[in-house]
């Protein structure tokens, strides 16, 4: 009968600890929510995202006061060990859960100052590649950790991890032949991270696609091309093959339009209507606007129209409207000075008698 009162009891304590830590859970998230409304915060979605709390302080609190009151509870003694045991784990794992979500909030703190949606976003896309690869390093690194820790608490585990270190060598010797791509690759993430040849939201041609940087991973690149499809790229391929970043350190580009026309026409009226289109041109950024000939043939002579925008986007809309006025201007002015093909006919005089 006594047997069965201490399995009640224990039973009522371990309950009561854990509507306690919930309780707490709840009155902590309560307060939470109410700061972070007052805040500055409030409005923020990135932020919110990464603060989560609720998930980490519902597993944690209760396991914690449970832990507290484990000596009230009077266990048997394998039990007791056992239970503790399971605590210790769960506590290691939900610690290492509250580990990656302060990462997320502290990236979320910091990129909340850097705005992609700027016309001069350079800045800004360094720090999120930067912050993005070093967020994905750690989570690794802090999963990697608690599993150890975890497997140390276990006494089978920990001596045969103990009996292993003789053979360390050999076993070292043999993970590097089997990891060599996988370490290359997580230290190509790492580069790039730093040294920055490519960066979220920049404008490249991989594989002869355009489109922009989309996500870096440590093991590999999104590109989204201009038709919306997406083109995944190893990370090494921007360590070991060459590409175009057309905003590596600013986002300024020339664009031209090429024309023929027949040796006809009126070079310098052409280059005034040009002038005329790019002022009625919002992609212009009026550092470059010239119109030259730069070659000519037995039939037509070419015509280039250089100018400049602010960004890739601009040049190409810039450059489809400068193409489309142009040939309307000589289609209206000069449509004699269209290419053509030349033919000459000469008549025989006998013939002609």
């Amino acid at each position: 009968m006594s047997e069965i009162k201490n399995i009640l009891i224990s039973v009522a304590i371990g309950l009561a600890a854990i509507l306690v830590g919930v309780g707490l859970q709840m009155v902590i998230s309560y307060l939470l929510q109410r700061w972070r409304r007052k805040s500055r915060f409030a409005d923020d979605s990135e932020l919110l995202q990464h603060t989560y709390y609720k998930g980490p302080l519902r597993a944690l609190l209760p396991a914690v006061l449970l832990s507290l009151a484990l000596p009230a509870m009077r266990l048997p003694p394998n039990v007791d060990a056992g239970f503790r045991h399971f605590l210790l784990v769960w506590v290691m794992a939900v610690v290492a859960w509250f580990a990656t979500r302060f990462i997320g909030l502290i990236k979320a703190l910091v990129l909340r100052r850097y705005k992609m949606e700027e016309q001069d976003n350079l800045l800004a896309r360094r720090v999120y590649t930067q912050f993005g690869v070093i967020q994905r390093v750690l989570n690794v690194l802090i999963i990697f950790i608690s599993f150890a820790a975890i497997l140390m608490t276990f006494e089978r585990v920990r001596q045969i991890g103990f009996s292993l270190l003789a053979s360390a060598g050999v076993v070292g010797i043999i993970l590097g032949f089997a990891a060599q791509k996988s370490l290359a690759t997580l230290f190509a993430g790492i580069q790039i991270a730093f040294t920055q040849p490519i960066r979220i939201d920049d404008v490249v041609i991989v594989e002869n696609e355009w489109g922009w940087i989309e996500e870096i991973t440590l093991t590999y690149v999104v590109v989204k091309i201009w038709d919306q499809r997406r083109l995944v790229v190893p990370i090494t391929y921007f360590i070991e093959k060459p590409f175009q970043n057309w905003t590596r350190t600013t986002a300024e580009l020339l664009g031209s339009v090429y024309l023929y026309a027949d040796y006809t026409l009126p070079v310098q009226e052409i280059r005034e209507e040009l002038q005329k289109i790019l002022h009625d041109c919002p992609q212009w950024d009026q550092r470059v606007g010239v119109l030259q000939v730069t070659n000519a043939n037995e039939r037509t002579m070419e015509l280039r129209a250089l100018m400049s925008a602010q960004d890739s986007p601009g040049a190409w809309e810039l450059r489809c409207r400068v193409r489309e006025k142009l040939i309307e201007f000589i289609q209206r002015k000069f449509p004699a000075t269209l290419p053509r093909v030349r033919i000459e006919m000469e008549q025989d005089d006998a013939a002609a008698t």
